[in-house]
């Protein structure tokens, strides 16, 4: 389970790091759109893709964070639906996971 934390730790610093880079290109993004229609259209777009991307790591870092509540306590290979221990395979393939393949699939 060690080596799952400092896993998830990492993970989590590079999560932290990726959204501060996301908000600053956000706040850097603030001033007045390009007068060029179509750069106007590119500047929308990638916005539109930096904002999905910054709640694609947000919702990431709140499934790593719980993980690591769970490590924590000393449940974090056990399953919080049914309480049966993960599979390593599956804490291998997605080390933030908190339920067991079958309750995944409920």
């Amino acid at each position: 389970m060690a080596d799952r934390k400092q896993e998830l730790e990492g993970l989590r610093d590079e999560l932290i790091e990726r959204f501060d880079r996301y908000k600053a290109h956000k706040e850097q993004r603030n001033g007045p759109l390009d007068k060029d229609v179509e750069d106007q259209s590119i500047e929308v777009v990638n916005d539109e893709v930096i904002e999905a991307l910054q709640q694609e790591a947000e919702d990431e870092l709140c499934q790593v964070m719980h993980a690591l509540k769970r490590i924590e306590a000393g449940e974090g290979d056990d399953c919080e639906r049914c309480g049966e221990p993960i599979d390593g395979r599956r804490l291998a393939a997605l080390p933030y996971t908190t339920v067991c393949r079958d309750c995944a699939d409920l």
